[in-house]
């Protein structure tokens, strides 16, 4: 008697059990964002409010400056412009660039960028060093360093400019009285004054003095900070060798503070090429003080001609923009 067949039937072996459905050609299976993904994600989000806010109050009027730069427009025909009467022109840079005095402000600008950098870097470098050790009244003595950077512009030019005043300043009558000058000294109007037979830039200088007064707690700040974070171990061993001060100062420190000086040159210099009110408020641009920052507005204000103005603002940004180049660029290598 046989049973039901438990192997081969008569058409085959039997078929395997069904455990799944095959997946159909084409068919992908989806992937959620990666953790990098989502935190870029997340990074983008949230500095798209900060993007927003710069483009709105630093990229559309820098805009509107580049597009009134290539227009023939005046101040009192500004409120009356529409889209229609916009051009393109390039003769206000073509006016800028040969009018009479433009290159000499140019190389006042230069002249007085690079002075009040180095000027400042030296002064701040100078009492960094000076406040570095502890001493009964240490904390004293840096905040009053630090009153220049956060007194008013207003209130430090006037203060200033009572000192130099030719007839009731304090600095004329200390000069008639102690250094016998036979004639008051007008520091703030005067092209050049002979000192020891030199002649000296008198305007210019005080302006210079002024800017160097008013900004080097800045460059104070950023060294005395760095300084702290000096290892003395290195100091102290190279003195145990026999180092002497400078030798210590040159070889041990100025390394270690060659990153800070060299961000805060180009941001200083940076600032003091643009300065407007400084110059402004102690000469008007008055005895060869004259900056392409005064000469902007200038044109804008005395000249009433926006054009002008737009397209001398333009190339203050071009300028401008190799310092900047050059910083971002050390910053990439990592030198800053």
């Amino acid at each position: 008697m046989t049973g039901p067949s438990s192997g081969a039937g008569a058409g085959g072996g039997a078929s395997a059990p069904v455990t799944g459905r095959r997946p159909r050609r084409g068919y992908r299976r989806r992937r959620g964002l990666t953790r990098r993904a989502r935190e870029e994600l997340h990074g983008r989000l949230l500095v798209a409010p900060t993007l927003l806010v710069v483009g709105g109050v630093v990229l559309l009027p820098f805009a509107a400056v580049v597009v009134l730069s290539m227009q023939e427009l005046r101040l009192i025909e500004i409120r009356t412009l529409s889209p229609a009467d916009l051009g393109v022109s390039l003769a206000n840079f073509a006016g800028v660039l040969t009018a009479s005095g433009f290159w000499a402000a140019v190389r006042t600008t230069l002249v007085y960028a690079t002075a009040t950098t180095a000027g400042s870097l030296a002064a701040g470098l100078a009492l960094a060093l000076a406040l570095r050790r502890p001493f009964r009244g240490r904390g004293l003595m840096r905040g009053l360093a630090l009153v220049p950077y956060v007194l008013p512009v207003v209130a430090a030019a006037t203060i200033t400019e009572m000192l130099l005043d030719p007839q009731y300043g304090a600095v004329n009558e200390a000069g008639r009285r102690f250094l016998g000058w036979q004639a008051p000294v007008d520091f703030l109007t005067e092209h050049r004054i002979d000192v020891a037979g030199l002649p000296v830039p008198a305007a210019l200088s005080t302006v210079v003095a002024f800017e160097v007064w008013k900004s080097f707690p800045l460059a104070f700040l950023f060294l005395t900070a760095r300084l702290q974070a000096v290892p003395r171990d290195v100091e102290e061993a190279a003195v145990v060798d026999g180092a002497s001060p400078l030798q210590v100062f040159r070889y041990v420190l100025l390394p270690q503070l060659a990153g800070v000086l060299g961000v805060l040159a180009l941001l200083r210099f940076i600032w003091s090429f643009q300065n407007f009110n400084d110059v402004y408020l102690l000469t008007g641009g008055a005895g060869g003080t004259e900056v392409v920052a005064v000469r902007v507005y200038r044109e804008l204000v005395t000249n009433a001609d926006v054009g002008s103005a737009a397209a001398l603002g333009v190339l203050m940004t071009a300028a401008l923009a190799v310092p900047l180049l050059l910083y971002l660029r050390l910053v990439r290598k990592g030198r800053l």
